[in-house]
C-alpha cells in the first residue's frame, strides 16, 4: 500500500487531472443534467425560508475578504478562552474600532446577522466614546455573550448529553447524527487520556440513545489519542493508538455506533492507514460494518487510496464506511511543501482539480458499494447533483454529510425529495474549544469563490456557482494554478528555493539514512590548512570523535601554524587580485554551481553534521538547506550590486556619474560549531561574492565538514589561490586577525571572543578594516492570556531545545502572563515528558547532544546553580535523559526552570535551558525594560491575538529579530535575514539585501562627456 500511494504523493499535478478525466465517465449530455438539477437547488435554496444563523448568512457579510470578516474570526477564536478582563477588553477594542459593522450588515435578511451587526456597531461607538471606560465591562459580558451565541449555532452542545438533547429536533426531520468531540490534538499525555476518556463517554452515551431506526455515528481524531502522533515517533505512537483506536471501535461495535477516522494533514496519511489495518483484523470487530474513515479529495493520493482502502476491506472482510471531503487543511499543506521546499504539493493547486477529483472518487466509492459505505460530505449542490447522477437508480447503501450550522436548506430539500440519507457532523464540546473547529471552516468556506459563500449572494448569477468543475478543469491549459509556483519557484525567477527530502515519507526517509550511514562508512575524514589547493598536513593530528559517541571516531585534524598563515595571505592576496576582476556573473556562476553540488552531495555534507556536530537528521537537512539558499541568494544580489555597468547616479548634463562596488583585499571568516555548514558558507560566499579573497577559519570542533565544503567550492570553480582554509586553534585565530593583509573580518560566536576581536583590529595601524560580527543573546519570548496554549508550547519546544538549545536565536526566557501561567507551565511539563533525546542519526531523536565536554560542563552548572538557589528558581521539568547515553555522549537533559526575574541571568547559557518568568499585563512595560537592560538584542518572540499589543511589544523590544506566533528559531536566507544589535552584533543581518556591502568597498567614476566635442545628447534632443 505505501510504495503504491508514494508514487501519487508528489506528482505532477496536470498528469493527476488527466487521469481523473479519463476515468471519469463525464459526457456532455451528464453534465447537463448534473447543472439542470444543480439550478433547480439553488433556486429552491434561495426562495425557501431560512433558518436564522446558519453559516452562510455571516459569510454573505462578513466574509474572509472583509476587514469586519477577518476581525470576527479572531474575536471567535480567541475570546473565550482569555480568563483577564484587561487582556479580554484589548482584544475587543483592538478588533472593534477598526471595522465598519453596521454597514457591513447592510440589507442581510438574518435577524441574528442584523443583531450582530447592530451590537457590534454599537460596541465600536461605544469604545470610540470618552465614557469607553465605563461602558468595557458591559460591552466585554456582551461580546462574550455574542461569541457563545455564535457557537451555538455550529457547535451542538457543549457536552455530549447537551448535543444528544439538541439533536432531537435533527432527527424528527429524519437526519442521521455523527458526532465529533471539539479539542485540539493531544500535547500531553494527560491531554490523550483525557481525549481517550471523553470519546469513551460519548459512545456510552450514545449508545443509550433511543432511536434504533437510524443510528448516530462519532468521528475520531487520531492526533487526539497520543501526543506524539507523528511519522517519527511512529515505533512509540503507532502500536499505543493501535491499542486505544481498537478500545473505542469494541465499544462502538457493542453498540452498533459508527466510529469514523476523521482526516489530518497528508504526513499521516499513511501512519493512520497502518493504524486503522491493524485495528479492523481484530476479530472481535467481524460483521460489523460501522468502522470507516475520511478521505480528503484534496489530496493527489485520494482517488488510488480508494483502490487501497477496497484492498483493506477485502482483506478483513468487512465493509469500510468512507467519508467524502474535500478537505480542511489546503492552506497548511501549500505552506508546508514551500516551506520545505519538496518538488510538488500533496494536493491540488486549483479548486477545479479538487472538485473534479470529488466527483471521480465519488463514482469510484458508488461502483464499490460491495465495499464501502460512502457518505458524501458537502454542501455544493453541484457535488450533490452530480453524485444522485452517478448514483442513477440506484440511490441506496450511501449518504450525504453536511455540517451543524451550514447547508441546512439545501439538505433539507435532498431529504425532501428522498434522494439519499442525510447525516448531519455535529461539534460538541465547550465553546472555549469552538475556535479551531470555527476558524477552520471560516477558512474552508469563507473565500469569494467558495459555493457557500456565493450562495445566497443574489447579484451572483446561478449559472456561475454551477459551472462543470470537470469542464472547468479540462478547459485549463495551465493544471496548476498560476499564483501558486512550485516550492522550488517561491522566490521567482532569479533564484531557486533548496530542495528539500520529506521525512515524513518512508520512501524518501529509508534511503536517506541509509545514503548517508554509506557516505560516512566509506572514508575516513580529514581536515588540514589548504592554501592554494594544497594540502599542509603538518605536526601531529588530533581525532575528531562523534559527540552522540566519543568512541567513534569520524577522521582526523591537523592545524596550522604561523608560517602557514603568512604563505596563506600571500596566497590568497594574490589571488585576490584576478578574483576581484573576475566579472560578477561569473563569481555568481560559480556560487550556484556550488549549490548545485551541495544538493548533489546531500548524503555526505548531513552525515557530517550528524556525526561531527551532533545535529539530528531533520536540522542537518535544515543546515544543508541554508547553506545552499545563502550561495543562491547572494548570487542574485551580486549580480545587481556587483554588475560592471554599476549604478548610475543622478546629476546635471553632459556628466556620467557610477558607482561601482569591489572586493577589500584578503578576509577572514571565522565561524561556529553550531552551525558548521551554513554559518560557514554564508559567510565565505558573501565575501567571495563581493570580490574577496577569503582565509576561512573553522570552530575547532567542527573542521571536517568546513574542509568538505571548501573542497566543493574549488572544485565549484572557486580558484583554489582564492579560498584558503585554515583550522586551528583561537590562538592561531588571533594571529589572522592580527595580520596586516587582513582587509576584514567577518565572525560568529561569543560576544567576549568579538570584543577581542574588536581591539585587536583597533590596535593594527594601516587601514581601518570592518568586523561583521554576529554574537550571542539571551533571546525572550513575551506569551499573554489570549495566544493558544498549544501553538505556544509547540513552539516553546522547537526553539528551546531545538538543536539542543545550540542555537544563537534559541529561546532562553519565556514570559508568561500570570492569568495562563499555570496552564502553559503545566502543558509544557507534560510536552517535556513526551521529547526524546537520542543518536542524532535516530530519526525518532528530537534532541541530539551537545558539542563537546566544556560545554556540557558549563550547562551542568548551570543546571547545579539553579537547583541551589530555590529562593527565586522553581524547577518545573527535565527532558529525561537514560543514563547511558549520557557516558556514551556530551548528553545533557534539557531544562525548565521558573525564575523571578531575568537580571538573575548574568549571561547567555548557551543549550537547553529554559527560564520561564510569570508577569501582569499591567507590568507589560516593565518586561520589555527588563529585556533591554540585558543589553543584547538577538531575537525575540511574541504570542498574542491582539494586534496592538504585538505592535507594541515588537516596537520597543531592541532585537532584530522579532517572531509573532510562530518558534523563533530558523531564519530564511532572504525572507528573514537575521542579525542582531547591542551586544548581539553589529549588523548588517546576514541573508539579507545589506549584507553584501559590508565585505566591498565603494567606487565612482565621474566623467565629464561635454570635452570630447560637446553635449551631444542634450543638443540633440527633439521637439515634443
Amino acid at each position: 500500500m505505501t510504495g503504491h500511494l508514494s508514487s501519487y504523493l508528489y506528482a505532477d499535478e496536470a498528469q493527476c487531472v488527466e487521469d481523473l478525466l479519463d476515468d471519469l465517465p463525464w459526457d456532455t449530455d451528464r453534465a447537463d443534467r448534473v447543472q439542470t438539477q444543480a439550478r433547480d437547488f439553488v433556486k429552491r435554496v434561495r426562495t425557501a425560508k431560512r433558518k436564522i444563523g446558519e453559516l452562510e448568512s455571516f459569510l454573505q457579510q462578513y466574509g474572509l475578504q472583509s476587514e469586519e470578516g477577518l476581525a470576527l474570526m479572531t474575536l471567535a477564536e480567541a475570546l473565550l478562552r482569555i480568563p483577564d478582563a484587561p487582556t479580554a477588553d484589548a482584544l475587543i477594542r483592538d478588533k472593534m474600532v477598526a471595522a465598519d459593522w453596521l454597514g457591513k450588515q447592510g440589507g442581510s435578511k438574518d435577524l441574528m446577522v442584523k443583531a450582530a451587526g447592530f451590537g457590534l456597531a454599537l460596541t465600536r461607538k461605544t469604545l470610540d466614546s470618552a465614557i469607553s471606560r465605563l461602558g468595557e465591562p458591559v460591552i466585554r459580558k456582551a461580546m462574550v455573550e455574542a461569541m457563545r451565541m455564535m457557537g451555538r449555532q455550529f457547535v451542538l452542545g457543549r457536552t455530549i448529553e447537551e448535543g444528544l438533547k439538541n439533536a432531537a429536533a435533527y432527527q424528527k426531520k429524519g437526519y442521521r447524527m455523527s458526532y465529533d468531540m471539539l479539542g485540539e490534538g493531544a500535547r500531553t499525555q494527560d491531554d490523550a487520556d483525557r481525549y481517550f476518556e471523553v470519546y469513551r463517554h460519548a459512545i456510552e452515551r450514545i449508545g443509550q440513545s433511543t432511536n434504533d431506526k437510524a443510528r448516530p455515528g462519532l468521528s475520531v481524531k487520531l492526533s487526539a489519542l497520543h501526543p506524539r502522533y507523528e511519522y517519527a515517533q511512529s515505533e512509540y505512537c503507532i502500536p499505543a493508538m493501535t491499542e486505544k483506536l481498537r478500545a473505542l471501535a469494541k465499544l462502538g461495535a457493542n453498540a452498533n455506533i459508527a466510529i469514523t477516522i476523521d482526516a489530518e494533514e497528508s504526513d499521516r496519511l499513511e501512519m493512520s492507514l497502518k493504524i486503522i489495518a491493524e485495528t479492523i483484523k481484530d476479530k472481535s470487530l467481524k460483521g460489523w460494518e460501522g468502522f470507516g474513515l475520511a478521505v480528503q479529495a484534496y489530496q493527489k493520493r485520494a482517488f488510488p487510496l480508494i483502490d487501497a482502502l477496497a484492498g483493506m476491506a477485502k482483506e478483513s472482510g468487512q465493509k469500510l464506511q468512507c467519508r467524502l471531503v474535500k478537505g480542511a487543511y489546503w492552506d497548511t499543506e501549500i505552506k508546508r511543501a514551500q516551506v520545505m521546499g519538496l518538488s510538488e504539493y500533496p494536493v491540488f493547486t486549483r479548486k477545479a482539480n479538487t472538485d473534479l477529483s470529488y466527483i471521480a472518487c465519488a463514482h469510484k466509492l458508488l461502483d464499490r458499494r460491495d465495499a464501502f459505505y460512502p457518505m458524501f460530505a458537502t454542501h455544493n449542490a453541484h457535488s450533490v447533483a452530480a453524485i444522485m447522477e452517478l448514483a442513477a437508480n440506484d440511490r441506496g447503501s450511501f449518504e450525504f454529510q453536511r455540517l451543524h450550522g451550514m447547508g441546512e436548506t439545501l439538505h433539507d430539500l435532498v431529504l425532501k425529495d428522498d434522494v439519499a440519507e442525510v447525516s448531519v457532523y455535529a461539534p460538541c464540546g465547550s465553546h472555549e474549544e469552538l475556535l479551531p473547529y470555527l476558524v477552520r471552516r471560516l477558512l474552508e468556506n469563507g473565500a469569494n469563490s467558495s459555493f457557500v459563500n456565493q450562495l445566497l449572494d443574489e447579484r451572483v448569477p446561478i449559472d456561475d456557482i454551477v459551472t462543470d468543475p470537470v469542464d472547468n478543469a479540462r478547459a485549463h491549459t495551465e493544471k496548476r494554478h498560476a499564483g501558486i509556483p512550485l516550492p522550488q519557484n517561491i522566490y521567482g525567477a532569479g533564484r531557486s528555493n533548496s530542495a528539500g527530502q520529506d521525512l515524513t515519507e518512508q520512501t524518501v526517509e529509508e534511503p536517506l539514512i541509509a545514503h548517508i550511514k554509506k557516505a560516512m562508512a566509506r572514508k575516513k575524514f580529514e581536515a588540514a590548512p589548504l592554501i592554494g589547493g594544497q594540502v599542509y598536513r603538518e605536526g601531529e593530528a588530533r581525532d575528531i570523535t562523534n559527540p552522540a559517541n566519543t568512541s567513534q571516531i569520524i577522521g582526523q585534524a591537523w592545524g596550522v601554524d604561523e608560517k602557514l598563515i603568512d604563505k596563506a595571505f600571500e596566497t590568497a592576496q594574490s589571488g585576490f587580485l584576478k578574483w576581484d576582476k573576475t566579472p560578477a556573473e561569473n563569481r555568481a556562476a560559480t556560487l550556484e554551481k556550488l549549490a548545485d553540488l551541495m544538493e548533489d552531495n546531500s548524503a555526505e555534507l548531513m552525515g557530517l553534521c550528524i556525526y561531527e556536530a551532533g545535529k539530528t537528521i531533520d536540522d542537518a537537512q535544515s543546515e544543508l538547506r541554508e547553506a545552499v539558499d545563502f550561495c543562491r541568494y547572494y548570487a542574485q544580489r551580486g549580480r545587481i550590486d556587483f554588475s560592471a555597468e554599476g549604478e548610475t547616479m543622478p546629476g546635471p548634463t553632459g556628466e556620467s556619474n557610477v558607482l561601482t562596488m569591489h572586493g577589500r583585499g584578503v578576509f577572514i571568516c571565522i565561524s561556529p560549531w553550531n552551525f558548521p555548514l551554513a554559518i560557514f558558507t554564508g559567510q565565505v560566499t558573501a565575501a567571495l561574492m563581493a570580490g574577496n579573497a577569503v582565509i576561512a577559519k573553522p570552530a575547532s570542533p567542527t573542521p571536517l565538514i568546513a574542509m568538505r565544503t571548501v573542497q566543493l567550492m574549488i572544485e565549484a570553480g572557486v580558484p583554489a589561490e582564492v579560498v584558503n582554509f585554515l583550522p586551528g586553534s583561537g590562538a592561531m585565530g588571533g594571529a589572522m586577525v592580527a595580520h596586516p593583509d587582513t582587509a576584514g573580518v567577518c565572525f560568529t560566536g561569543s560576544t567576549e571572543v568579538a570584543w577581542t576581536i574588536n581591539r585587536a583590529l583597533a590596535a593594527k595601524n594601516g587601514p581601518i578594516v570592518p568586523l561583521i560580527a554576529e554574537t550571542g543573546g539571551q533571546n525572550a519570548m513575551i506569551v499573554d492570556s489570549s495566544a493558544l496554549a498549544e501553538q505556544v508550547i509547540d513552539d516553546v519546544l522547537i526553539s528551546a531545545f531545538g538543536s539542543a538549545g545550540q542555537r544563537c536565536s534559541a529561546l532562553r526566557v519565556l514570559y508568561v502572563q500570570e492569568d495562563v501561567a499555570d496552564k502553559t507551565i503545566a502543558m509544557l511539563k507534560g510536552a517535556m515528558a513526551q521529547r526524546r533525546i537520542g543518536d542524532p542519526v535516530d530519526l525518532s531523536s528530537d534532541i541530539g547532544p551537545a558539542i563537546d565536554k566544556p560545554s556540557r560542563e558549563i550547562l551542568k552548572n548551570h543546571h547545579k546553580w539553579l537547583e541551589k538557589n530555590t529562593k527565586f528558581a522553581k524547577f518545573i521539568a527535565s527532558i529525561p535523559l537514560d543514563g547511558t547515553l549520557e557516558k556514551q555522549g556530551y548528553f545533557f537533559a534539557p531544562v525548565a526552570y521558573e525564575l523571578d526575574n531575568i537580571a538573575r541571568l548574568e549571561q547567555e547559557i548557551f543549550g537547553p535551558v529554559l527560564h520561564v518568568i510569570r508577569f501582569k499585563s499591567k507590568n507589560i512595560n516593565q518586561v520589555i525594560e527588563d529585556i533591554n537592560n540585558t543589553g543584547f538584542g538577538l531575537t525575540m518572540g511574541v504570542h498574542s491575538r491582539i494586534e496592538s499589543a504585538v505592535k507594541r511589544i515588537t516596537g520597543s523590544v531592541r532585537a532584530g529579530n522579532a517572531y509573532v506566533n510562530r518558534s523563533m528559531t530558523g531564519a530564511v536566507v532572504g525572507t528573514q535575514p537575521f542579525g542582531g544589535q547591542g551586544l548581539s552584533g553589529t549588523g548588517p543581518k546576514a541573508g539579507g539585501p545589506h549584507y553584501l556591502h559590508r565585505f566591498a568597498t565603494e567606487k565612482v567614476l565621474s566623467i565629464d562627456t561635454t570635452r570630447q566635442g560637446g553635449n551631444a545628447t542634450l543638443v540633440s534632443l527633439l521637439e515634443e
